[in-house]
């Protein structure tokens, strides 16, 4: 099958093709690791990590990289606030992410950089640029001076003159055009910071990017991922100082995942209106999460609700139903997707549609008498997108006995008192839905 891609760069669907079938990269930006991640940051690692299954499906090595940002202001900020180091903050967070990621059955990356080992990479790359007469110093800072490059704007399709700033915006003095952005900044006195030709400093955000994908995966890569809210400054401003630094594309695709919204409005620390990982995951098994993200197209901004994840909830506990009993034996090694599955995620990663087709096996599987194929093919489909990883009698999804489940066990209760056994066994199957099996003695 071919593979489509939604490229960012051309505004358009594109076969998919590779520079070396055998050597697949694919770059995804990882967190900044200075508070504990919401579910934003979740949905964005649940895609690429989707993506990334499905090219290892199709090709013989696919390399995944996802960064660490560990040095950053924000990070300096909490480290203040908490009264403890950087480098504890960030250790910190880190296992954080890690933690919550595996709950999310988030693969590891093959490499996962941090920034912070990549400085003198980082410094080399900058001599470079200024070199080129792409980057100029300025107060100790060393700046990407966009009007030596053209093709700024093209990847987010702003013009440069449509971004100059109204006469109450104040450019910061040691800037010769608005646009021009920071590759070096000079530490304070107190803070972390690294010995550079310029002064004793630390990096842009930006340059860490294209500096660690030059170094672990080459100048350009096939796919470059991440949220769409990247796409502009940070995507932007990698492909203008990796093209003047490589004379090459930094990536042949670029991909970006929609956002996740709440109450209409986008989900961000910021706005204070997130739902962080860990908080999530104390009440929801990680499955219910993950197929909650995939129930939308990537491309889509995700409307998180307290209904979205009861039916996710609910959607989990039935796929997992469908197979109790059924694969105890069966070995999942053996278990391979299904071609309308395969057929729905080969176009664009369209895992709304590749669920549809998940869920009419599994509920095909209950009036099949060859019972054992479909299971398989159940559990092969679900598996590529990281799903079903339990045995249906091994571990079931963690479930509470909420108001609403007692509720219903108690209806039911008076419905069996009452001999209504056609209302005893509806709500006896919409508790199966939940994740509640009740056995009468």
């Amino acid at each position: 099958m071919e593979l489509t891609l939604y490229n960012s760069y051309t505004r358009k669907k594109e076969l998919f093709t590779p520079i070396n079938d055998k050597r697949v990269t694919i770059y995804a930006c990882g967190p900044t690791v200075y508070g504990p991640g919401h579910i934003g940051n979740g949905r964005s690692a649940i895609v690429f990590d989707t993506l990334t299954r499905l090219l290892r499906y199709k090709y013989e090595k696919v390399i995944y990289a996802r960064n660490i940002t560990d040095v950053d202001d924000k990070i300096i900020k909490s480290s203040k606030d908490e009264g403890i180091s950087v480098s504890e903050i960030t250790d910190k967070y880190t296992k954080q992410y890690h933690k919550d990621f595996e709950q999310l059955n988030v693969l590891p990356p093959d490499i996962e950089p941090f920034a912070t080992d990549h400085i003198n990479e980082m410094i080399s790359f900058i001599n470079e640029l200024i070199s080129n007469k792409n980057a100029y110093i300025s107060d100790s800072n060393v700046l990407f001076d966009v009007s030596t490059f053209s093709e700024y704007g093209s990847l987010s399709g702003r013009k440069v003159e449509d971004m100059i700033p109204g006469s109450r915006i104040q450019v910061a003095s040691y800037k010769k055009g608005s646009s021009d952005f920071i590759l070096w900044k000079p530490s304070k006195e107190n803070e972390i910071g690294w010995e550079s030709p310029w002064g004793r400093g630390r990096p842009g955000w930006h340059l860490e990017c294209s500096t660690m994908i030059k170094k672990h995966l080459g100048e350009t890569i096939d796919i470059h991922g991440g949220g769409e809210d990247l796409t502009f400054p940070h995507h932007e401003n990698e492909l203008a100082q990796s093209k003047c630094c490589n004379k090459k594309n930094l990536s042949n695709f670029w991909v970006h995942n929609g956002l996740l919204r709440i109450d209409n409005n986008k989900m961000s620390k910021s706005l204070k209106n997130f739902v962080l990982m860990k908080d999530l995951l104390k009440d929801y098994d990680g499955e219910i999460i993950r197929l909650a993200m995939l129930g939308s197209h990537y491309r889509q901004p995700l409307i998180w609700s307290d209904d979205l994840i009861s039916q996710s909830k609910k959607t989990i506990n039935n796929l997992y139903n469908s197979i109790k009993d059924l694969d105890s034996n069966i070995d999942v090694n053996n278990c391979k997707p299904d071609d309308k599955v395969l057929e729905a995620l080969h176009d664009d990663l369209n895992t709304p549609k590749a669920l549809a087709e998940i869920f009419s096996i599994s509920k095909n599987i209950s009036k099949s008498k060859n019972k054992d194929d479909l299971v398989k093919s159940l559990i092969g489909s679900a598996n590529l997108i990281g799903l079903l990883k339990h045995k249906s009698t091994d571990k079931m999804p963690k479930q509470k006995l909420t108001k609403e489940i007692k509720s219903l066990i108690k209806q039911r209760e008076i419905a069996r008192q009452n001999k209504d056994y056609k209302e005893s066994d509806k709500l006896r199957e919409i508790l199966l839905g939940l994740g509640v099996e009740i056995n009468d003695t």
